[in-house]
Order: C-alpha cells, then structure tokens, then sequence
C-alpha cells in the first residue's frame, strides 16, 4: 500500500494597480501584497498604469490589458488582484480579456476576514459584509444561487435566474441583520450592565499588524493569536486590568484598521467597533518602525472620527520601539507614549497615561451632615478618608475625600 500526501499549492498572484496620484501607489501595492501573503497566495508580480482614471470597461488600457494576459498565461497566474474596487463591469471585461479569475483589494480584504473570524458573530458579520458586496456583482456569476419552480400554476415567464438569485441573498441578508441585532442587544445590555457597576473601559485600536494583540497579551496574558499577518485577531477580546492606582478596568482588543476599509465592512461590523466608541479612553497604537506610521495613525483617527469619538481622551501609542532605525525625534507627539509590546518597555509610562485620562474615581467635598443621619456619617467615615470633622449647630461638617458613587449617594449633604 503507497500513501500520498495532498499538497495544496498557493496560489500564484499578480497584482495590478492604475496610478491615479490620488495616493501613493507603490506603498499601497507593498500593503496589498501583504494581504494577498496573508491570504496564502504567491506574488509573482506586479502590473502598474498611470493614468488620470481607471478604465470604465476594463480598468487597465487595451494595451496594458493585452500584456497582463501574456504575463498570466506564460506564468500560469491563478488569480489576477486589483489595488481598487471593481465595477461588475470591469470584474467581467478583466476575466474575459485575461482568461483568469479576478478579484479586487475589497473581495481579498473579506476574504481574509472568512479565513479569520470565529466567534458566531464574527462569522454572521462576515457573511453579510459579502453578501451586501456581492449582491451587485451577481451577473453571470453561474447557477449556484438560482432555484428552479415547476408544477401546475407555476408555468409562465417567471422570474429570471438573476431575480432569484437578488432575492435570495435579499431574504439572507435580512436573516443576518435580524441575527446581528439580537447580538447586539446583548452586547448593549452587557455595556450598560458594565456602565452600571462603574466599570471603565479602555479600548485597543489602530492599524492593522501594529501590535495591539501582542499588547493585550503582554497586559492581560489573554493568550490572543498575536502573528506577523495582516489582520491576525479579527474578534475582539476583553480582559479585566488593575492599573497602577488601584482602578480595575476593561480592555478591550478591537480589530485593526487599514487604509480604504470597505464601507460594508464598516456597516457589518458597527456592533464590534462601537466598543471603542463606547470605552472612557482609547489607545491608538501604531508600527513606529513603519515609514508610514504617520498615515497609519491618521487612517485610524479618521475611522474614529466616524464612530463619534472627537471627546474620547485618545492616547497615540507608538509600538516596537524596540526595533533598530526607530527616530525618537520623529515620534515627539504631545501625549503620545513609546513601548514595546513585545519587551515591556515603557509599559508603566502608558498605563500612567491611562490612568490620568480616565475620569477621577474620587474626589475631596465638604459635607453638613445632620444630627438626625449619623448612620450616613458613619458610612462615610468607614468608606472615606476623613481629612478634618467640625461639630456645628446645624450638624456634623466632614471634609472628606471618597469614591463618586459615595459622593453622589450623600450629594444632598455637600456644602
């Protein structure tokens, strides 16, 4: 008896880009090469146009097109991904004129998510972010979706294979909608309970592959996948922190960010980004040994920006600091820490930080409390630090310093 073992070859990739100048074209394509290597497949080169605008039929030239068709079939390309978002139109035009499959940064990008997700929701909000993509996209896609009707009275014109196929995945995006929102009742009545017990949280943002799972492990040993990939932890994770004063809080790991995020991911996954929005501070951490750091935070304060969090105490945390050819000078930000993740420096200088943006758990009040409520002055002295106490003709005048919650159960005392 011979044994063979099954090899899955990854699959081989060229890319293709048309330079608008609206950004940098080749550090957009380096960051595209690293979500196809994420993906599993092989890049074997690159197809670059300059151009004022993409081509509306097929997005690259006629001529250009033709070379990309030689490099594919001299190469044995198996699929062929676009640095922008394809119009159905050119998808189909592109496929015909290249006799390989193609996919745009979009498509890869949700991909990547399927590959990832694994909680329940995780996967019901990838699913949708796909179906809301594709749904436009359905012409000629095949007879996988349609649905064959037959019998007496079902006889007629009909509804046509794309009619079926739109309703269908309509009647499913609703299914995972509805879904979604029971979630997200839990999730609203778990940060309201949350809110409820005076628990703060903080939230871990920024740009994908910038560290934040390695961070949340070096704090929380939470044991998240922490990777050298794009998009490694797509679940978010909390785990309760004591910081150095004392205050228990709840840090929460989000996913990451990346330049020209898919606006349906966006709207599949406004439950999971709404834990940032909601946290009391936001630590916005970034690559400071990428070149483009700067960008990186900016996409990720844009995408902030969105989610309404202008009055959320947002601290720039600049990761792997550790790394050679890291310029301190360059990372001068007012407010920002640097740390390394992976070594622990600098650590207790962001906790720090945390801990003086968060609101202040305690506070010093002067209270009259009456004669006749000696049980709250009792409360008071047990649960407060009694700085001086003065006997009056109208009652008991503390000078007390104590946690909110007990300054604003005996508000009706301050003075």
């Amino acid at each position: 008896m011979e044994f063979y073992e099954n090899k899955q070859e990854p699959e081989k990739a060229v890319l293709v880009a048309v330079d608008t100048g609206e950004y940098d074209c080749s550090s957009s394509l380096d960051e595209l090469e690293e979500l196809a290597h994420t993906a599993g497949a092989e890049v074997c080169g690159f197809v670059t146009q300059k151009r004022d605008k993409p081509d509306n039929a097929a997005f690259l030239g006629s001529g250009r097109l033709e070379e990309l068709a030689e490099f594919c079939e001299s190469n044995e390309i198996d699929v062929v991904i676009v640095d922008s978002e394809l119009s159905p139109v050119q998808q189909r035009n592109m496929e015909k004129a290249v006799d390989t499959k193609v996919i745009d940064r979009t498509t890869l990008i949700l991909d990547i998510f399927a590959a990832r997700a694994v909680s329940n929701e995780g996967k019901l909000q990838v699913e949708l972010a796909q179906l809301k993509y594709s749904l436009p996209r359905l012409t000629g896609q095949g007879t996988k979706l349609s649905r064959l009707g037959g019998g007496i009275g079902t006889r007629g014109p009909g509804e046509t294979k794309l009619e079926s196929d739109k309703r269908h995945i309509r009647r499913r995006i609703k299914n995972l909608e509805d879904e979604l929102a029971q979630l997200e009742k839990r999730r609203n009545l778990a940060r309201a309970r949350r809110e409820k017990d005076r628990v703060e949280t903080v939230a871990i943002v920024g740009y994908t592959n910038a560290g934040k799972s390695t961070l949340m492990n070096t704090l929380t040993q939470a044991g998240v996948l922490a990777q050298d990939k794009l998009f490694a932890t797509l679940d978010p994770t909390s785990r309760a922190l004591t910081l150095p004063d004392g205050r228990r809080i709840m840090l929460i790991d989000t996913v990451g960010f990346i330049r020209r995020l898919p606006h349906d991911f966006v709207e599949a996954f406004k439950s999971t980004l709404e834990e940032a929005a909601s946290a009391k501070v936001i630590l916005n951490v970034c690559d400071a040994s990428d070149p483009e750091f700067k960008e990186h935070l900016e996409v990720s304060s844009k995408l902030l920006a969105e989610l309404g969090c202008e009055n959320t105490p947002i601290i720039p945390v600049y990761n792997k600091c550790d790394k050679p050819g890291v310029i301190p000078d360059e990372i001068s930000e007012p407010g920002a820490v640097r740390i390394s993740a992976l070594t622990g420096e600098g650590i207790e200088e962001m906790l720090d930080a945390v801990s003086k943006a968060l609101p202040p758990t305690r506070a010093r009040v002067k209270m009259l409390i009456p004669y006749s409520q000696g049980a709250a002055a009792a409360v008071l002295r047990k649960d407060g630090t009694v700085h001086s106490e003065e006997y009056s003709e109208n009652g008991l005048l503390l000078d007390i310093t104590a946690g909110v919650e007990l300054i604003d159960r005996y508000m009706d005392f301050c003075v």
